[in-house]
Parts: C-alpha cells; sequence; structure tokens
C-alpha cells in the first residue's frame, strides 16, 4: 500500500503549514461547490476543514473539545450610551418620532458576527497550535515535535504535552536555535558534511581532553600523597634537635630554654592581651607551674631523663598555645635568617616618577575646581574615552571584524548565514489573541479568541459556508 501524500496536487488537502505546495494548493482554493445530499455537504465540508484545522489530533479528541457555544463580542458606542438612557427605543410607528436615513452617517445594518467562523476555536489554545500561530515553527506537526522534545517552556516551565490548553496570561517559549531552524532556510548538502566534519571533530578533541584531565588528576592524586608522606615525616621530628656536649653544657642550655618558655608564658598571660580568654590562662598557669617543677628537679635528674620530659613540656606548650617553639627555641637560626634578608634599596627614579605625577595631580585637580561644569564634563568624557582605547578596544574591534568577515557556523542546524525560508512571507501573520517578541522567542496568550462584527479571529483559509457545514456536523453528535 503506498503512503498517501501529506501535501497532494490531485487530491488537494489545506494543512498548517508554511510548504510550498500547501501555498499552491491555497493559491487555488476557490469556494465550495454545494454538490449531493444535506449529509454529504457536511461530510465535505468535515473533512476539507479538519485537515487544516487540528490533523494532527485524534477525532474522538477534537469532539471533546467541540462547544456549540461561541465567544463574541459586540461593541457598544459610549458615546450613544452617555446621550440615552434607552427610552428612544420604545418610540414606535405613530409616535411622532421619525427618523430620516442618512448613508454617509449611518449603515443600513450592523456588520453581522460570523459565529460559525469560530467553530474550531478550542484548537486555538492548544499549546502546539499557539506555537505555529506564532511563527515559531513552520507547521503544526513540527510544533508538536518541539513541545514533545521538552524544547517549549510554559512560565518557566517544561511542557512536553502538546494538547496542554494555554489560559490567558500564559507565556510560552521556544529555544531558539530550533526557532531558527524552523524559519530559516535548509542547509545544502557541502554545509551538511562540512557540519558533520566539524562535530566529528569536536568529539575527538573533547574525547582526548577528557583522557588529559584524567591524567592530570592521577599526577595530581600522586602528588597529594608524596605531600602527605613528606608532612608525616617532618612531623615525626622532634621540635627541638638533641643537645651536644658535656653534662654541665646540656643542663646550662636546657635552662637557658625553659627561662626562654618562661617570658613567653608571661607574655600570653599579660591582661593586656584580650585574645586569652579564662580556659586558656588556666592552661598556662598550670604549664608555668610544671616548668619551675622542671627547673627545680632537672639537675637531679639524669640526661636521658631530663631530655625525655623536656620534650614532653615541648609538646605540651603547643598543645596549650597552639604554637611552634623553634623559632623561638633556636637564636642562631632566626640570626641567619636576620642577615640573608635585605634591605630594599632606596629607587630614585622611582621617587622622582611618583612626586611628579603627585604635583600633575595637584595642578590638575586645582585647574579643575575652577572649571565651569560643562568643561568639567566635557573634559571626564575625553579621559573616559582615552581610558576604553587600549587594549580592550582592540579586542573588541578584532572580535566585530571577525564576525563579519566570518558568520558562517557549519555546527548549527540551519544554513549560515541565517535568512527567513523561502514562501515565509505569504504566512507571516500574527493572530490578535497573541503578544509575540521574535527577539527572545517567547509569545503570550492574551485571551481566548473571540468573533467580532464582520471578524473572526480564529485563521483559517474557508469560507463561512463550509465552515457553517462543519459546524453543523458536530451539532449533529451532541
Amino acid at each position: 500500500m503506498t503512503r498517501k501524500r501529506f501535501h497532494g496536487l490531485k487530491r488537494v488537502k489545506f494543512r498548517m503549514s508554511w510548504n510550498k505546495y500547501n501555498l499552491y494548493n491555497l493559491s487555488r482554493l476557490k469556494s465550495t461547490n454545494i454538490f449531493g445530499t444535506f449529509f454529504q455537504q457536511k461530510w465535505a465540508a468535515k473533512a476539507a476543514s479538519r485537515a487544516y484545522h487540528g490533523e494532527q489530533i485524534r477525532e474522538g479528541q477534537w469532539q471533546h473539545m467541540f462547544s456549540s457555544r461561541v465567544n463574541g463580542v459586540i461593541p457598544m458606542d459610549h458615546k450613544y450610551l452617555a446621550k440615552y438612557d434607552g427610552s428612544e427605543q420604545a418610540t414606535g410607528r405613530g409616535s411622532g418620532y421619525e427618523r430620516q436615513w442618512n448613508p454617509k452617517k449611518e449603515h443600513r445594518g450592523p456588520l453581522k458576527l460570523p459565529y460559525m467562523q469560530m467553530t474550531y476555536a478550542p484548537i486555538e489554545r492548544r499549546l502546539d497550535v499557539a506555537v505555529f500561530r506564532a511563527l515559531f515553527a513552520s507547521s503544526a506537526r513540527q510544533a508538536r515535535q518541539f513541545v514533545t522534545h521538552g524544547k517549549v517552556k510554559v512560565n518557566g516551565k517544561t511542557m512536553p504535552y502538546a494538547g496542554y490548553l494555554l489560559n490567558p496570561g500564559d507565556l510560552f517559549s521556544v529555544d531558539p536555535d530550533h526557532v531558527m531552524f524552523a524559519s530559516g532556510q535548509p542547509k545544502t548538502l557541502e554545509q551538511i558534511r562540512a557540519g558533520r566534519e566539524v562535530r566529528r571533530r569536536r568529539a575527538t578533541m573533547s574525547k582526548v581532553n577528557s583522557i588529559a584531565r584524567q591524567l592530570k588528576k592521577k599526577e595530581d592524586l600522586k602528588q597529594a600523597r608524596r605531600n602527605i608522606a613528606a608532612a608525616k615525616a617532618d612531623a615525626k621530628e622532634p621540635p627541638i634537635q638533641k643537645a651536644q656536649g658535656t653534662a654541665a653544657e646540656v643542663y646550662k642550655l636546657r635552662k637557658m630554654e625553659v627561662r626562654k618558655v618562661l617570658e613567653l608564658v608571661n607574655i600570653a598571660l599579660d591582661p593586656n592581651q584580650k585574645r586569652t580568654n579564662v580556659k586558656s590562662k588556666q592552661r598556662l598557669r598550670s604549664y608555668k607551674k610544671a616548668l619551675g617543677t622542671f627547673m627545680v628537679t632537672m639537675q637531679k635528674m639524669e640526661i636521658k631523663a631530663m631530655e625525655r620530659e623536656f620534650d614532653g613540656l615541648i609538646v605540651q606548650y603547643k598543645d596549650v598555645t597552639g604554637d611552634d617553639l623553634r623559632k623561638a627555641l633556636n637564636p642562631k637560626g632566626d640570626e641567619e635568617t636576620t642577615e640573608n634578608s635585605e634591605k630594599p634599596k632606596f629607587d630614585r627614579k622611582r621617587w622622582k616618577f611618583e612626586k611628579i605625577a603627585e604635583i600633575k595631580a595637584e595642578k590638575t585637580a586645582a585647574a579643575r575646581s575652577r572649571m565651569k561644569p560643562k568643561e568639567r564634563a566635557r573634559l571626564e568624557k575625553l579621559e573616559i574615552e582615552k581610558r576604553i582605547k587600549g587594549e580592550a578596544t582592540r579586542r573588541l574591534r578584532e572580535a566585530l571584524f571577525e564576525s563579519r568577515t566570518n558568520p558562517f557556523n557549519e555546527t548549527k542546524p540551519y544554513a549560515t548565514p541565517w535568512s527567513p525560508r523561502p514562501y515565509l512571507s505569504a504566512f507571516a501573520f500574527i493572530p490578535r489573541y497573541l503578544e509575540v517578541n521574535q527577539k527572545i522567542c517567547s509569545a503570550v496568550y492574551l485571551r481566548h479568541p473571540v468573533a467580532r462584527p464582520g471578524l473572526a479571529e480564529v485563521p483559517t483559509p474557508f469560507g463561512p459556508e463550509t465552515m457553517q457545514l462543519a459546524h453543523n456536523w458536530y451539532l449533529r453528535r451532541r
């Protein structure tokens, strides 16, 4: 079985599409020839109109949506309402009230409301139809595809249901790349091949970069392990080297170090030290008492026991204060660091340059204070322009030049530079019930479509006779 043509030229079906064959069929559209019985006329009108209005919707679903009630608007003349109270409508024949009809000022009768043209008004509430009406898709089927693929948002949230019925005030937006793809010219075969090559190269580079990142992570992990091992090795070393020499020299050295520690403890216990809290002071006092006991009993101890006791006091000091005693108990190292440290040299040229800059700044400030407001604003504007000129301006110019000379982008799904697709102008209209912003690819569903005198807001290529027959077809099922 052969597949039926969606845009046939022999068996014509009008569609919600920007296709060139559909445009050709619409150009051949004529008033419906009335033939056959009334049932056949209604069925033919229903078949022709349903091919355009919601052909992607099941018939049962549309019958559930159909309503015989139609929204209409009757304009009221505010001047007439303000002038009369309605009593003039009661003046009939024989009352003496008679007005001559003026064809220049009045019409013979008000325009009729095309209620039958509003048969398919409920379909206009659907999200996919609204996306097509807002010119964000080239057909109702493509709009349905955009919705089901998650490219459409309603009030900021992704809406994957094409049959979602919009309410007045709802804001829906479509992904800009997909809108440009739908409304732009298709790519040529060469552009398609070039885009595939660019995407293949980018995929290869992304794989290479991912491998490089993994290797770098491994190297960083190894380096971190080495640093941790080195830190553990440093932590195992004693804070102070063992003293060497005779017993008297060892005792003397340790006594001097204990006095230095006592000086540090006294500084920490100074009442002017606001950072030291009550608990820290209690720990420092108990530590000071232990140092005094050690100084009294160290002469009676053996060297090994004394060294062990001293190392314990050093570790306890770090626990109490959190500071390291290596710098305090290693004066030679401090002397070496002070000797190695170089004094900053006096740079006469720099001083002279700064002095001249200060004098110039003072002079310009004094001159600016004597200026008029307009002259001062002009001077500030010139200074801002001078600041702008520089590296940033050069980069901006290069970027603009590159964007002008090379606007092509093979990775896009549409032809670049972008241009509207052919035969778009014939379908480029927006209904009254939509407010569209093409710059951000968003639109607002303002209200439900209504019928006005001489105007129906539901776009349709069919005449009132066809729509009336279709309306009667669905009325018989109610």
